[in-house]
């Protein structure tokens, strides 16, 4: 299937990719921010919230499914949208499922940073979350692996895409909820052959974090010894 370019396997994996690739980019637009905000803001409960933000790194993706699918259901607040059983409910919810992991990681890149940083942006009159954000932009490469950390995330995830898809052939069946019901079904090798698919792709992340963190491990080397 993969060497005579199967159409029904092609359109499911550019879907997959389309899918997890917008739900990211969404996410990594409030998430960064709202990360960085997190690292430097200070109020009662700043402690509380950083419990529940590292609570919703494991939060279950049948959940967000759920949700989901009770907010874009006829009767549901969003009903009127009309996007249930869509690509577009399938975004919304690897954005939700995804945007704890970009926020979580964010803050932690953004706290570290400023520990090293810090002090020069604020003698230049930086406030916190101007600072925050310099760091984010300065810190771009980890940047980067925190967007393939929550796309990985993203690809491999199954729950919340078969309950807010419903898995319809050739409009929301992506290879995650192919392989479930391949499985279903008792084609197994057919199963096995996606599944296989689906761990290289996430094998190519893994690959592309490494290769961005040794990256980053150069460029610092060459900064040590330029100085």
């Amino acid at each position: 299937m993969l060497l005579s370019a199967d159409p029904v396997l092609m359109h499911t994996l550019r879907l997959s990719l389309l899918v997890s690739g917008s739900a990211c980019l969404i996410a990594a637009g409030f998430g960064l921010a709202a990360g960085a905000w997190v690292a430097v803001a200070r109020f009662p409960g700043h402690r509380i919230l950083q419990g529940f933000l590292a609570t919703l790194l494991a939060l279950p993706s049948v959940v967000v499914g759920l949700v989901v699918y009770l907010l874009l259901s006829r009767s549901g607040p969003l009903g009127s949208w009309g996007i249930l059983f869509t690509p577009s409910a399938m975004v919304l919810a690897q954005t939700i499922l995804v945007l704890p992991v970009m926020a979580a990681l964010s803050q932690q890149l953004v706290r570290d940073a400023l520990r090293d940083g810090g002090e020069q942006l604020r003698s230049m009159g930086a406030r916190p979350f101007t600072a925050a954000l310099l760091m984010l932009v300065h810190e771009r490469w980890a940047v980067l692996t925190i967007l393939l950390t929550a796309f990985g995330r993203a690809i491999s995830e199954v729950g919340a895409v078969m309950i807010v898809g419903g898995n319809i052939d050739g409009v929301t069946r992506v290879i995650t909820t192919s392989i479930a019901l391949e499985t279903s079904k008792g084609d197994l090798p057919l199963a096995l052959a996606l599944g296989l698919v689906l761990l290289g792709l996430v094998a190519l992340i893994n690959l592309m974090i490494a290769l961005v963190q040794a990256w980053q491990r150069s460029q610092g080397g060459q900064s040590e010894y330029a100085k």
